[in-house]
């Protein structure tokens, strides 16, 4: 009888980023994926509008040395973030290595996102399209090469409307993924893939507890010797720039690196967004080509840095 429950609830429910609009989890219950009306059409691959690719803004690809001197950031100041961090805190170091004692794979890193961090949105072409692959630098590269097995991989972690809610909610993976039900899909990538690096670029949603979310899942990330990469969006589609304001809030808080992907896009028209013709109410959270090319380039660049930073001797 549960999973009859369970099973015709799931059916029910979808959240907002690359969904439809959401409700806050019960503050008494359990953190749950935010519902939203379940006329909200399959995800279907729309082509996206072709637009001419324009220079990227960000610094040059070098690697990050643990002796630069720290930045002075201010959270309310995000906006003029650098795109790809310039410092890493020596901290994380102590935390990469508490995970190789604890049995964490150096090789391994995941994404905490939504559909548009999926294998075929974002990081996977780097493993199935030489022509990709062989427009990196020799250094990023050799980044693909070292992390190879991460990149085209779908996981419980990454699915169409996660939020952080979402990540603590022991039945989001549906049982799938090799996880089980006693797990959240937190605990189930940890325990399933064992990443030492963690991206979290979670969407469009409108989670009232979004920080206190992404604090437990931070915590337990660190607890794991697992160093965590936090990212903005695009998208304000929340109207306050909320989302991108917590993040560089737990990043301030716990001294760790941004990918200011925001930041990165804030030359294109519209920030690369656009509107899906088969979701008109969602608005402009979906990116161009050309976005979704800096969104797949930076993203590889804040990995290589955070990467080469905590490894360095």
């Amino acid at each position: 009888m549960y999973r009859s429950i369970f099973l015709s609830l799931l059916v029910c429910l979808l959240v907002a980023s690359c969904a439809g609009e959401p409700l806050s989890a019960p503050k008494d219950s359990p953190p749950l994926a935010t519902p939203a009306a379940s006329s909200t059409p399959a995800l279907t691959q729309t082509p996206r509008p072709l637009v001419t690719f324009s220079p990227i803004p960000t610094s040059p690809q070098t690697i990050v040395t643990l002796t630069l001197p720290p930045p002075t950031l201010e959270p309310q100041d995000w906006k003029n973030w650098s795109v790809i961090p310039s410092y890493i805190d020596p901290s994380l170091k102590n935390i990469y290595e508490l995970g190789l004692s604890l049995g964490n794979d150096p090789h391994a890193f995941s994404i905490f996102g939504d559909c548009q961090t999926r294998p075929t949105e974002f990081f996977g072409v780097f493993e199935t399209d030489p022509a990709s692959l062989q427009d990196l630098s020799p250094e990023l590269r050799e980044t693909v090469a070292y992390f190879s097995g991460s990149f085209n991989r779908e996981s419980p972690t990454a699915q169409d409307g996660t939020t952080p809610g979402a990540l603590l909610w022991m039945q989001w993976h549906r049982g799938e993924y090799g996880c089980t039900f006693a797990e959240t899909p937190v605990q189930c990538e940890l325990r399933t893939h064992r990443p030492s690096f963690v991206i979290i670029q979670i969407g469009t949603h409108f989670e009232s507890r979004n920080t206190d979310y992404l604090r437990k899942i931070i915590n337990q990330l660190l607890d794991a010797g697992v160093v965590p990469i936090l990212a903005t969006k695009a998208d304000n589609r929340e109207k306050d720039e909320r989302i991108n304001r917590d993040m560089a809030l737990l990043a301030s808080e716990y001294d760790l690196p941004l990918w200011n992907f925001w930041a990165a896009v804030s030359h294109l028209p519209n920030r690369g967004l656009y509107t899906r013709p088969d979701r008109p109410l969602q608005g402009d959270i979906y990116l161009t080509d050309e976005a979704a090319r800096i969104h797949r380039l930076t993203g590889l660049e804040a990995l290589n840095a955070v990467w080469r930073a905590v490894t360095a001797p």
